[in-house]
C-alpha cells in the first residue's frame, strides 16, 4: 500500500474494556479475557450474539524459554471465540511485525470487505513466574552460536547498543532520559487501571535505578505484568447507532524487512532508515502529515524509542529528540507540549505491548477520558521499534 488506504475512515472503534494491570493476576489470563471481552461487547452496546469476527496479536514477548499455553500464558482468537458463545465468520491472528497495528489491520480489512460486521480485538499479556527472560538453553546452534555463548541476547542488549550509538552520536546526556520515565509514569499514576496508579516517579529516583545493561537503566524498561484490553471495531454507519462516539481508523501502516545483521542487532541507522519508510507509508495511508497530529501517542517499551519515533514521524530533526526531550516538549501538562505519553504509555502502565498508546486514543477522541480529557482531533498509536513496528492513525471525524 503506498497511496491512500482506500478503506479510511470507514471503520471505527464503538467500545471497549480493559482490567487492571497486575504483576501477576490472582485466576487464570483466560478467564480474565473473557469477561473483558464481554465488557467491551457490552460497553459498545451490543450482545455477544452481535459479534462475528475475532481478532488478535498473540506473541508472547518475552525472549525466554517459558511454556505458551493458549489461554493460560496467551489467548488467541480462536480459543476466545470458543468461549464467548457466538458464531463468528472471522477469526484471525496477526503474527508479523507490528502487533497492535496489524492486528487493527485484520479487523479493518474484514469489516471493510464484508467478512465480519463486529469484531473483538483483544490483546492478553502474562507475566511468568520467575525470571521474565529466563532462558534454559543449554546450547546454541544458527545464527545464536555467534551471540548467545558471549552473554549477548534477548532485548536488552538489542536496544542498548542503538541507544549508545545515539548519545555517542548527537553528544547526548543520558541523564535527559528520566524526562522521558517521569512523563510516562506522570500520566500512568492518573489511570486507575495502571499498574503504577497513584505512583509517579522523580527523576532522582530514575537516576538511582540501576544499569541493567548499560546505557540501559532498570526503568528504561517497562515491568512485566497480567493484563487484557479488548475493542469493538464495526463500520463507520453501524457504530453511528451504537452508544459512544465513533473513533475512526484513518490509516495504518508496518514496517517493511530489515536487512541481515546478527541475531537481534539493530544498528541506529537501521532503525532510523526502517523507520522513515514507515513513516512515509503511514502519511500517505492516512492523508496527514505530522502537523495533522494533535494526540501522537509514541510506543516506549523502551525509553529510547521515544527519540526514535519523535524524529522519524518528524515531530523534531534528527538528532534533536534528546535536546527536545529535555526542554520539556513532551511535557503534557504543558499547552505547548507534545502529549507523547499522555496515556502514560507502557513505562506508566506496565508491558501492554501497545495498547496503551491504542487506548489512549480511543478514549481521547471520542470523549471518553474524564478527568484527563484534551481537545483532540487526530490520533497515531505507535507500537514497537520504528524500523520493527508500526502505527495506525486514528480521527473523531472521517477524513
Amino acid at each position: 500500500m503506498t497511496g491512500r488506504f482506500p478503506a479510511s475512515g470507514q471503520v471505527a472503534i464503538a467500545g471497549f474494556a480493559h482490567s487492571d494491570i497486575r504483576r501477576h493476576f490472582d485466576r487464570s489470563l483466560g478467564a480474565t479475557t473473557v469477561d473483558i471481552a464481554r465488557a467491551a461487547i457490552a460497553d459498545a452496546g451490543l450482545t455477544p450474539s452481535a459479534i462475528d469476527g475475532f481478532v488478535t496479536s498473540s506473541l508472547f514477548p518475552t525472549a525466554g524459554t517459558h511454556t505458551v499455553q493458549d489461554g493460560s500464558s496467551t489467548v488467541t482468537a480462536n480459543w476466545l471465540a470458543d468461549r464467548i458463545g457466538t458464531d463468528p465468520r472471522y477469526i484471525a491472528s496477526f503474527q508479523g511485525i507490528g502487533q497492535i497495528p496489524g492486528a487493527v489491520a485484520l479487523a479493518v480489512n474484514a469489516i471493510a470487505s464484508g467478512s465480519a460486521n463486529y469484531v473483538v480485538l483483544h490483546r492478553a499479556l502474562h507475566n511468568p513466574a520467575g525470571g521474565y527472560h529466563a532462558n534454559s538453553m543449554a546450547a546454541a546452534a544458527g545464527p545464536k552460536q555467534w551471540t548467545a555463548p558471549q552473554g549477548y541476547g534477548g532485548p536488552l542488549p538489542m536496544i542498548a547498543l542503538p541507544y549508545n550509538e545515539y548519545l555517542q552520536r548527537y553528544k547526548a546526556d543520558p541523564e535527559a532520559m528520566a524526562a522521558v520515565a517521569v512523563e510516562a509514569r506522570k500520566n500512568g499514576a492518573r489511570i486507575p487501571w495502571s499498574y503504577w496508579a497513584d505512583r509517579p516517579l522523580t527523576a532522582q529516583e530514575y537516576l538511582a535505578a540501576p544499569m541493567v545493561s548499560d546505557p540501559v537503566r532498570r526503568l528504561d524498561c517497562d515491568i512485566p505484568v497480567d493484563g487484557v484490553a479488548a475493542f469493538v471495531l464495526t463500520s463507520a454507519e453501524r457504530a453511528r447507532d451504537l452508544p459512544h462516539r465513533p473513533v475512526y481508523i484513518a490509516g495504518h501502516a508496518s514496517s517493511g524487512p530489515n536487512p541481515l545483521r546478527l541475531q537481534s542487532h539493530w544498528p541506529l541507522d537501521d532503525i532510523m532508515e526502517g523507520g522513515d519508510a514507515t513513516a512515509r507509508r503511514l502519511w500517505a495511508s492516512a492523508g496527514v502529515g505530522p502537523g495533522d497530529v494533535d494526540l501522537p501517542q509514541l510506543y516506549d517499551g523502551f525509553s529510547p524509542f521515544i527519540y526514535f519515533w519523535l524524529e522519524v514521524l518528524g515531530f523534531c530533526p534528527v538528532g534533536e529528540a534528546h535536546r527536545f526531550v529535555r526542554d520539556g516538549g513532551i511535557d503534557s501538562d504543558d499547552p505547548a507540549g507534545l502529549p507523547v505519553l499522555s496515556g502514560g504509555g507502557t513505562l506508566g502502565n506496565g508491558r501492554m505491548h501497545g495498547i496503551p498508546q491504542m487506548l489512549e486514543c480511543y478514549l481521547q477522541l471520542a470523549g471518553r477520558a474524564g478527568a484527563r480529557q484534551r481537545a483532540a482531533t487526530v490520533g497515531l498509536a505507535c507500537h514497537s521499534s520504528p524500523h520493527f513496528g508500526g502505527a495506525v492513525a486514528y480521527t473523531n471525524e472521517p477524513l
